[in-house]
C-alpha cells in the first residue's frame, strides 16, 4: 500500500482505492473532498496509470493548480504535470484547438470574454436599428448564454415556438435575429465565446464519432469535482466521454448546489444513480472543520429539503460555542451590533481581524456593515467584489450627485455624460476637451455652448450636450428646494441610470439595481438622522452636499493595503469553498433570505436553504445569525419578519432562547422608529400563517398565458404580464 494512503480516514481510503467503474463521492462540508480527489489522482499514478490517460475537471483554475501541486508532492514525480487537469473551459478549449477544424475553426481561434460578447451584441443591435433600451445588451447576452447552456443554437432558437412566444410576450421579438447575427459574426471572426467552448465540444463529440472514440480511449479515468454545479452541456459531454470504460468518479455535495442561476442543474448529481445503476456510492460524513453545535445546526436545516441524498455529517470536534443570535431594530443597527460583536471578540480573545467573516445574501447589504466597521476602525475587505462605494453603478450615480453639486467637477462630468449612452461619441468629447484647453475654460462651459468655443461638431451633438447641461442645472434647482433623499431619487430616475440597469434583466442587472436601492436607503437614513438632530424639523434635514462629503471621507483609500489582517465581507455565493473561525450571517429575514424571488416554488426555496447550509458550514468555531425588524426599501420603512430558516434550528443550539428573541407566534414588538408606511399600504415582507399556505391548492400552470387573471395564496389576485423561459425554467411575471 502506498505510504500516503495512511493519511486518509477509512471512508476516504475506500473512495481513493476504488478505481474501476462508475462511482460517486458525496462529500459533506469540511469532510476532505479535495483531499480525496488529490489522493485519487496520486493513487492512479502510483498504480502505473499513464498521466495522459487521466482527466480531472474542476471549476476553478486555482483548484486545478493546487491539486496538481499536491499530487506532485505525494508521488514525488513531475509526471503529475501531464495529467489533463483543469477547468471545463480550459480543457475543452485545448481539445478544440486540436480538433476544431472538424467544425470549421482554425487552431488559433479567438475566445471572447463576456465584455467582448456584449460589445459585439451592442454593435449588432445598433446595425439593426433596434432600440438599445428595449434590447439591452446585458439582457440579450443573458438570453443567448442560457440558450447555449441548454444546447440550443440560433436556428433552433428561431424554430422553437415557445421561446419565440416568450420573447414576443416580453416585447423583444428580435432576439432570435440578434442571436443569428451574433452566431454568424462570431464564426466570421473565427471566434468562440465562453458558452461555445462547451457547446462546440458537445457538437464535436456528437457529430464526429471517430473524434469521440479517440478521446474515450485517451481518458481511461475521468474525475469531476463539484459535480452538483455542472450544467446540461457539461453533463452530456462527461456522459459521452465516460461511455466506453465508465471509469468515472464524480465528487460533490447535493446540499451545496447553489448555482442554478448560472445554469447548474442539481438533477445531475441526484440522478447519477439512474445514469449508472451499478455505481458505487461513498459518503464522506466526518466534518473536520466545524464544532458539533455548528454541524448539528446545519444537519437540522438541510433535513427540511425534500430533494437530497441522505447522509449524516458528524464530527469528533468539541461541542464549541452555541449559536449567537442578534436582533436589531433596523439594518443600520444590525451593522453596528455586528461590528460591536467583532470588536468585543477581538479584544476578549485576542483574535486577528482575519478570523472574522460577514456573509450576506445580496451585495447591497455590505453598505451598513462597511460603515459600522469603519466607525470602529476595523479594517475589512470585500471578498470577490468591490467596496460598496467603488461599484460601477454606485460611482455612476455619485458622479451625477457630484456634478449637480459642483458643475466644474470635470471627472464627474466625463463619467456621467454618457452613462447611460446619449450618442455623444468619443471623438466629439475629445474635441470639446481640446476646446476647453485652448480657451482655458472649464469643460462645463464648453458643453453649455459649444458654438461659442468653435467646437467642430454637428447640430445633433450640440443639442445632446446642451440638453445634458440643462438636465444637470435642473437637478441643481431641485437640490435647493428638496431634502437629500428626494433629490437623489429624482436624479436616479431622471438621469436614466435606474432604468438602464433595470432593463438589463440579468442577475448582474438585478444586483446593480439592489445596490442603487441601498444607496438611496443610506441617503434616506442620513436625512432622517439629521432631522432628529434638529428636533424633527424637516427643513433642517441633511443636504445632498453634506451626504457626499461624508461619503468622500468614508471612502478615503486605505493606507495599509499590504496588511492582510482584515475582516472578510462577502456574499454567501462567494464564500463557497472557504472557511473562517468566526462567521456572521446577516439579514436573516423573509423576502431577503430566503429571497423574495425564491419563495414561490419548492425547487427555488430548497436552493435558498442549501445556500444557508453553505453559510453555516463556513464557520469553524462560532457562528452568529442576525436579522433586523425593519429595513428601508426604496425609501420606504418596512417591517421585516425573521427568516423561516431561524425556526428550523433547534432552540437548544442557541446561546439564548430563540423564541424569546424572535417571538414565532407572529406578535413581534414593533421597532420604536416611526413607520413611513402610509394608511392603506400593506407592509412588505409579511408571511401568511402556515396552515393557510398548506390549505391552498395550486392549479396546473402549464397552460398559463399572458393576460390571464390569477390568484396566489400569499399575494392575492393578479394578472399575468410576461411569460419567459420553457419547461422547468418557465417563469411568469404577475
Amino acid at each position: 500500500m502506498s505510504d500516503f494512503l495512511t493519511k486518509l480516514n477509512e471512508e476516504q481510503h475506500k473512495a481513493v482505492v476504488h478505481t474501476s467503474g462508475p462511482m460517486m463521492v458525496i462529500a459533506g462540508a469540511g469532510s476532505g473532498k479535495t483531499r480525496v480527489l488529490t489522493f485519487k489522482v496520486a493513487y492512479l499514478l502510483d498504480q502505473g496509470i499513464d498521466p495522459f490517460n487521466i482527466l480531472a475537471l474542476t471549476f476553478t483554475n486555482k483548484a486545478a493548480r493546487e491539486m496538481k501541486d499536491r499530487v506532485v508532492d505525494l508521488v514525488g514525480s513531475t509526471d503529475a504535470r501531464n495529467v489533463w487537469m483543469g477547468t471545463f473551459h480550459s480543457v475543452f478549449a485545448k481539445i478544440l484547438r486540436i480538433e476544431g477544424h472538424h467544425l470549421g475553426y482554425p487552431s488559433n481561434y479567438s475566445i471572447y470574454d463576456s465584455d467582448d460578447s456584449k460589445r459585439l451584441i451592442k454593435q449588432i443591435i445598433k446595425d439593426k436599428n433596434l432600440d438599445p433600451k428595449t434590447y439591452a445588451p446585458g439582457y440579450v447576452a443573458h438570453r443567448i448564454s442560457m440558450a447555449k447552456s441548454s444546447l440550443i443554437n440560433a436556428q433552433e432558437y428561431t424554430d422553437n415556438p415557445e421561446i419565440v412566444s416568450a420573447d414576443a410576450s416580453a416585447r423583444k421579438p428580435m432576439i432570435k435575429d440578434i442571436y443569428k447575427s451574433y452566431e454568424a459574426r462570431l464564426k466570421r471572426a473565427d471566434a468562440m465565446d465562453f458558452d461555445d467552448l462547451l457547446f462546440n465540444t458537445y457538437l464535436l463529440f456528437r457529430d464526429f464519432a471517430d473524434v469521440l472514440y479517440k478521446y474515450q480511449l485517451k481518458f481511461k479515468h475521468i474525475l469531476v469535482d463539484e459535480y452538483q454545479d455542472t450544467n446540461h452541456a457539461q453533463y452530456l459531454i462527461i456522459q459521452k466521454l465516460a461511455a466506453n470504460t465508465e471509469n468515472i468518479c464524480v465528487v460533490g455535495d447535493d446540499a451545496q448546489s447553489i448555482y442554478a442561476f448560472r445554469g447548474a442543474n442539481i438533477a445531475n448529481i441526484l440522478n447519477f444513480k439512474n445514469d449508472y445503476p451499478d455505481f458505487q456510492l461513498f459518503k464522506l460524513e466526518q466534518n473536520y472543520r466545524s464544532t458539533k453545535n455548528i454541524v448539528e445546526a446545519a444537519n437540522k436545516v438541510i433535513t427540511f429539503n425534500k430533494d437530497r441524498i441522505q447522509k449524516t455529517v458528524w464530527t469528533e470536534n468539541d461541542s464549541g460555542q452555541k449559536i449567537g443570535l442578534i436582533k436589531a431594530t433596523s439594518d443600520n443597527e444590525e451593522g453596528q451590533l455586528v461590528a460591536n460583536a467583532i470588536f468585543e471578540n477581538k479584544m476578549n480573545y485576542q483574535l486577528p481581524n482575519s478570523s472574522f467573516a460577514v456573509l450576506y445574501r445580496t451585495n447591497a447589504q455590505s453598505r451598513s456593515m462597511e460603515e459600522a466597521l469603519r466607525k470602529l476602525n476595523i479594517p475589512y475587505r470585500i471578498y470577490g467584489g468591490l467596496s460598496f462605494y467603488s461599484r460601477k453603478e454606485i460611482k455612476d450615480l455619485l458622479a451625477y450627485f457630484r456634478l449637480t453639486i459642483n458643475h466644474n467637477d470635470e471627472d464627474a462630468l466625463q463619467r456621467a455624460i454618457n452613462q447611460p449612452s446619449r450618442g455623444i461619441g468619443k471623438t466629439s468629447m475629445e474635441k470639446m476637451i481640446v476646446a476647453a484647453d485652448e480657451y482655458n475654460v472649464n469643460l462645463w462651459e464648453v458643453i453649455n455652448d459649444p458654438g461659442k468655443y468653435h467646437v467642430a461638431v454637428n447640430s445633433g451633438i450640440v443639442k445632446k450636450v446642451t440638453d445634458f447641461a440643462t438636465m444637470i442645472k435642473s437637478f441643481r434647482a431641485e437640490m435647493k428646494k428638496k431634502e437629500a433623499f428626494e433629490v437623489a431619487r429624482h436624479v436616479a430616475v431622471s438621469s436614466g441610470i435606474l432604468k438602464l440597469y433595470r432593463e438589463e434583466d440579468t442577475p448582474e442587472g438585478i444586483s446593480r439595481v439592489e445596490n442603487i436601492e441601498e444607496l438611496l436607503n443610506a441617503i434616506k437614513e442620513f436625512s432622517e438622522a439629521a432631522a432628529e438632530q434638529n428636533e424633527g424639523d424637516l427643513a433642517e434635514q441633511g443636504t445632498l452636499e453634506e451626504f457626499m462629503q461624508n461619503v468622500a471621507l468614508l471612502t478615503d483609500a486605505d493606507k495599509d493595503e499590504d496588511n492582510n489582517d482584515k475582516v472578510s465581507l462577502m456574499t454567501i455565493h462567494a464564500a463557497k469553498g472557504l472557511e473562517f473561525p468566526n462567521v456572521f450571517i446577516v439579514g436573516l429575514e423573509e423576502n431577503l433570505f430566503p429571497s423574495i424571488h425564491s419563495i414561490n416554488s419548492r425547487a427555488d426555496l430548497e436552493e435558498e436553504r442549501r445556500l444557508f447550509y453553505v453559510a453555516l458550514t463556513r464557520a469553524m468555531n462560532k457562528v452568529t445569525l442576525s436579522y433586523a425588524e425593519s429595513r428601508y426599501q426604496w425609501g420606504q420603512f418596512t417591517i421585516s419578519e425573521p427568516s423561516r430558516f431561524l425556526e428550523e434550528i433547534d432552540d437548544s443550539l442557541f446561546e439564548k432562547p430563540k423564541k424569546a428573541s424572535i417571538q414565532l407566534d407572529g406578535k413581534k414588538n414593533k421597532p420604536e422608529k416611526k413607520s413611513l408606511i402610509k394608511p392603506g399600504m400593506t407592509p412588505l415582507g409579511r408571511r401568511t400563517d402556515k396552515k393557510e399556505e398548506i390549505a391552498f391548492e395550486a392549479s396546473d400552470t402549464s397552460d398559463l398565458q399572458t393576460g390571464m387573471q390569477v390568484e396566489h395564496s400569499r399575494f392575492g389576485l393578479g394578472k399575468v404580464m410576461v411569460i419567459e423561459g420553457q419547461g422547468p425554467n418557465k417563469k411568469a411575471t404577475v
